[in-house]
């Protein structure tokens, strides 16, 4: 192996550029890499410092050239009397061993002119077909086209397995009109893994930075990106795509069962289960519970366990934690051959400062805003998107767009909405810049809400897009050509907050909150609401749901059940999170499995199958959901009854026999010979009773025969006399005419 010398001056390199390539800073290396036409043929120079020797073959792999070593480093370039032509570089390695490789540097551009004017413009409609990492055959030749954007960094390179993460071996070009950097190469295969190494605009070196597009990523603790192409996904669930409008119409019986898919349940020894074997267990079993949708807390890769999603960088990645991106889409495919609808979680307010992530991502404040109190988020420390910037709009948007488009999911439910729309969101005085018209709104990121929901629904037919927004903000599940957001559905806060504020109190204290659980009818019909029992009620110090509930333990598992019999017959679509559908006892770990050994007692058993009958009572009987955001579907029979602590009510359906009587007490009495009127003569049956034995209850029954009289009470004509089962929830429907 001869000896590397010193740098030699030479006419085919200026010492400059030499520096400048060999030093990992040169903004413009295409410049000066690869072929370069001259009066006598053409000049090719190459950095490669694995090499001591370097020759130029063509393609059929004879000797052309070889290259002179004009510095130290690796920098080699020849003149060659011929005219371009395609070529490989055979390299004689410092270890010993011998390569061929082709020269990213002799091939052209990878992003068409239409590419970049559009990326320029901010409205790419396929953003994640530009940028990230794609297989790409160049020139006949295979390998793996980048592109990112980074519009004030001076150079950037792609870093990797294939270049032993050397950035000064491939430096990218930028493509100024859109402050794009792009490469082909031809080396790298799927499965490598990569990074971007960018200088600041001010020289400096910044930490090396994931691919924001990259639609594979490594396992955390570890924050590479994975070259992986676009899925090949055998689908089959066309029959589902067509009808699944039907399946999220505001007339349809949604029932949602929330999942962390880490914890739901675990495997041996703790391990997560894969996504494969959550399509073998977490599909049927919801299946058979009666519910409609899962909705899974975020997906997209993200760096910290106890974040649960919410804090992701990954954004196009499906997290590697449960599998590989074919898997998920296996995962999406199994649900829908089941019946279920997939919601996503979905993040776009705000994103972690990890260093290897968005912040800082080009030495500038790229993603987020430069002032702290419009970019900076106190309640989670992490940064807020400058949504005011087209470029980021449109990351977003394609963002949504993907999942749509990539894994066939049929909803996205916006996490913090309230943190997006609120410019003094959980700040205080002088910690928030109002805007331009003086007010507390936040204008651009209304309008990005809007024209992401506008995308959703215009270009995916039969989705829903569920907002959760805690605050008074109008018209949120509105159309946007009325002024409204554009959501799908909001989710019931309010009624969530209050409803559990009574379910704690003492049964004897509880009419002195009866409006707690009456309230929410006062706006109930102002937005497409969900009625949520999610996640957020059971960390924190929360406890459980059960352990919400007051009294001894029969009284406990009472209350719930007769919570959920009033959540499930009281207007709004309805949500539960895993575990709530057998009284989990304990408050949610998110590092553990539920505690499905509960089920071999008989009152959490109990309350299983209370969940799964309320499904199947709610999906069979349209007066319970056919008007769910609708006031003609409902009509109170009793709403003050606040001594006795009971509430009665009616809902409808569409047709006028389509009608059920809900009736609810909340004290652990048995409350025999009401009168309660009814809205038609005839016989009632019993569709629900939460008291019946099978689900753990007294066995206590309204009464037989239930026949209505002419005798008018609660402003009806007619009225039946019942009996009331302590702690519950019953529900009757008039039978038909001559049944």
């Amino acid at each position: 192996m001869p000896t590397i010398g010193r740098t030699v001056p030479s006419p085919l390199a200026t010492e400059a550029d030499v520096a400048a390539i060999a030093g990992g800073y040169h903004g413009d290396p295409f410049a000066v890499l690869g072929p370069h036409s001259t009066r006598n043929g053409q000049v090719l120079r190459a950095f490669l410092p694995q090499a001591y020797e370097v020759d130029v073959v063509d393609e059929a792999g004879a000797n052309v050239a070889r290259l002179d070593r004009i510095d130290a480093r690796g920098f080699f370039a020849a003149e060659i009397p011929r005219a371009p032509f395609p070529y490989r570089l055979r390299l004689s390695r410092h270890d010993g061993t011998t390569v061929e490789l082709e020269d990213p540097y002799r091939f052209g551009f990878v992003l068409g002119e239409l590419d970049i004017h559009l990326l320029a413009e901010g409205r790419h409609d396929r953003l994640h077909d530009a940028l990230g990492a794609h297989p790409l055959t160049l020139d006949g030749v295979e390998g793996y086209a980048f592109a990112v954007w980074a519009p004030n960094a001076r150079r950037v390179a792609v870093v990797g397995d294939f270049n032993e993460w050397d950035g000064r071996r491939n430096p990218m070009r930028l493509r100024a009109g859109a402050g794009v950097w792009e490469i082909f190469l031809p080396d790298v295969r799927t499965g490598h893994r990569y990074k971007f190494e960018l200088r600041s605009a001010e020289g400096y070196l910044l930490p090396l930075k994931a691919d924001p597009l990259a639609r594979a990523m490594e396992r955390t603790p570890a924050t590479a990106s994975i070259a992986t192409g676009a899925l090949e996904t055998a689908w089959a669930d066309a029959a589902w795509l067509d009808d699944r409008a039907r399946a999220n119409e505001r007339d349809a019986p949604i029932s949602i069962y929330e999942v962390h898919l880490g914890s739901w349940r675990r495997g041996p020894a703790n391990r997560y289960l894969t996504y494969a074997e959550l399509a073998d267990q977490l599909v049927p079993y919801a299946a058979d519970m009666g519910f409609t949708h899962l909705e899974l807390m975020p997906i997209g890769e993200y760096p910290f366990d106890g974040s649960w999603g919410y804090q992701g960088l990954g954004l196009f990645a499906p997290t590697s934690r449960f599998g590989s991106p074919a898997d998920f889409a296996a995962f999406v495919g199994a649900a829908h051959a089941a019946g279920l609808g997939v919601i996503l979680d979905w993040v776009p307010g705000h994103f972690p400062t990890d260093a290897y992530g968005l912040a800082n991502f080009d030495g500038t404040h790229l993603y987020e805003h430069a002032d702290p109190r419009q970019g900076f988020q106190p309640d989670w420390n992490t940064l807020i998107y400058n949504f005011g910037r087209r470029e980021v709009r449109n990351f977003l948007i394609d963002n949504a767009r993907f999942w749509f488009d990539e894994y066939h999911v049929d909803g996205l439910r916006v996490d913090a909405v309230a943190s997006m729309l609120y410019l003094d969101y959980s700040r205080k005085h002088a910690e928030w810049i109002p805007n331009e018209l003086g007010g507390n709104e936040n204008l651009a990121a209304i309008e990005f809400l809007r024209r992401t929901n506008e995308m959703a629904y215009g270009e995916h037919p039969g989705i829903a897009m569920v907002a959760e927004e805690s605050t008074s903000w109008p018209r949120v599940s509105a159309p946007t050509y009325v002024g409204g957001l554009g959501f799908g559905y909001k989710w019931n806060m309010g009624w969530m907050n209050d409803t559990l504020a009574y379910l704690r109190e003492d049964p004897i204290n509880r009419k002195y909150h009866h409006d707690r659980m009456t309230f929410g009818l006062l706006y109930a019909f102002s937005e497409n609401f969900i009625l949520p029992l999610s996640h957020d009620e059971v960390v924190h110090g929360k406890g459980s749901l059960i352990g919400k509930m007051p009294g001894d333990e029969w009284q406990r598992f009472a209350n719930l059940r007769a919570y959920y019999g009033f959540m499930w017959c009281h207007p709004g679509k309805k949500l539960l999170f895993m575990g709530g559908e057998f009284a989990q006892s304990r408050e949610w770990n998110h590092d553990t499995g539920l505690d499905w050994h509960l089920l071999e007692f008989g009152y959490h058993s109990g309350v299983r199958a209370l969940v799964r009958d309320l499904n199947r009572l709610y999906a069979a009987t349209p007066a319970l959901h056919e008007l769910d955001c609708e006031a003609e579907g409902f009509e109170w029979i009793d709403a003050d009854d606040r001594d006795a602590s009971v509430f009665s009510f009616v809902r409808r359906g569409r047709q006028a026999d389509a009608l059920v009587v809900v009736v609810s007490n909340f004290t652990p009495v048995v409350r025999r010979d009401v009168r309660l009127g009814v809205p038609a003569a005839g016989l009632y049956r019993t569709l629900l009773n939460t008291d019946a034995e099978r689900y753990g209850g007294s066995g206590v029954t309204p009464g037989l025969p239930l026949a209505s009289e002419p005798i008018p009470h609660d402003r009806h004509e007619h009225s039946l006399v019942v009996t009331l089962p302590p702690l519950a929830t019953v529900a009757l429907a008039r039978e038909p005419a001559g049944a």
